[in-house]
């Protein structure tokens, strides 16, 4: 059988059919150059002689002979020697080095690599994400001495609209998810207090549990999805239609005119937020409470303040200053990073989401371990 491609201008193979054993005989350039026209030919040729264990393989009429032709080759043979295989002393080198690779280490090497890889990036962008947040926050101290030196220069109308729309619009739906959680764990409390005849102590356990726990998380994880998203939309948005770019072309800082009034607005806003979930949802806790033990309403006002120390309700709103700063600056934060296309806004949008969610619950654990021994009767 003779090869169908020009032997001086394409790697090509004949097999002797009149030799003992069959001799598979390679002629031309197998090299990359070579390899450029009918390449799927070879590999389905070398596939098909391979399946023979009795051939002998003849590599000595070869022109020229690479790495890639060696290896195309040796993924023929499966990755071992022909029993027969007759090549010229100086492409010995070749199948001897891919003889010695061990293809298990290979891959376990390249997955530990990749797994460095990947730390190494995310370890970069935890340093990008610091170096940022630090250079805004810096920058913040700074243009917030500015403003106080130049009271004329406040923007009023920003941090009033923020105001707005971080607190005035989010009234009704805290309203429904303080009533809706307070309902609940006034439910499930009454169902358990019930069994051990401990039913005066719901009053105890609601307090504490809205008052000091619930009731700051509850406003601020609704704030951070809610406004905190919008924040970070909107500086993303002004990314992609050049306004911040604008505003740098004018002269005007974006952390007094975006970022100062978002953050004092939160400030403001959410510990009011967590005063009104508070009374909504132990006013959800007291209906349930009625409900299901038939505790007055009466008894359950007045029970209150002696069963939750005041200083429990000082802790929520300390707890609101710092959610909301947080809030403000993670939006803030991702918004800035934003790039001029919509994949960057979405992206970044979604982590300014989970990344305040994150914060609130990790400073909400520090609350706990610092304030550990305060607030209890």
């Amino acid at each position: 059988m003779t090869a169908e491609t020009n032997h001086t201008t394409h790697p090509s193979l004949e097999v002797q059919q009149g030799m003992t054993p069959e001799t598979v005989s390679l002629y031309g350039p197998w090299n990359l150059c070579g390899f450029t026209h009918g390449l799927r030919d070879i590999q389905i040729k070398l596939r098909v002689l391979a399946n023979s264990a009795e051939l002998q393989w003849d590599l000595r009429a070869i022109d020229s002979l690479d790495r890639i032709g060696a290896l195309l080759l040796w993924q023929a043979w499966d990755n071992r020697r022909p029993h027969h295989l007759r090549l010229r002393a100086e492409h010995e080198s070749l199948f001897r080095n891919l003889q010695q690779i061990e293809l298990l280490p290979i891959a376990s090497h390249w997955r530990i690599s990749k797994i460095n890889r990947l730390l190494a990036r995310r370890v970069l962008a935890l340093i990008s994400h610091g170096y940022s947040g630090l250079t805004m926050l810096g920058q913040l101290v700074l243009d917030t001495g500015y403003i106080i030196r130049h009271p004329d220069r406040f923007p009023w109308r920003e941090v009033s609209a923020t105001i707005r729309s971080a607190g005035a619009q989010a009234l009704a739906i805290t309203a429904l998810v303080g009533l809706l959680i307070g309902v609940v764990i006034s439910y499930l409390l009454a169902l358990q207090l019930e069994i051990y005849g401990a039913q005066g102590y719901i009053v105890d356990v609601l307090g504490m549990t809205v008052i000091r726990e619930l009731g700051p998380m509850l406003a601020a994880i609704l704030v951070a999805g809610r406004s905190g998203s919008a924040m970070t939309a909107e500086l993303g948005v002004m990314r992609v239609t050049h306004e911040l770019d604008a505003l740098a072309a004018l002269g005007v800082s974006h952390t007094v005119r975006l970022v100062l009034p978002k953050v004092i607005a939160l400030i403001i806003v959410l510990p009011l937020l967590v005063v009104w979930t508070d009374a909504i949802a132990l006013l959800g806790g007291m209906i349930a409470a009625q409900l299901t033990l038939g505790l007055d309403y009466q008894q359950l006002i007045l029970g209150l303040p002696a069963a939750v120390p005041v200083i429990n309700f000082w802790i929520g709103l300390a707890k609101g200053v710092v959610f909301g700063a947080l809030i403000a600056l993670t939006a803030c934060h991702f918004g800035l990073r934003i790039q001029s296309n919509t994949q960057s806004l979405a992206a970044e949008t979604t982590n300014a989401v989970v990344t305040s969610i994150t914060l609130l619950i990790l400073v909400d654990a520090v609350f706990a371990i610092l304030f550990e021994d305060i607030g209890f009767s």
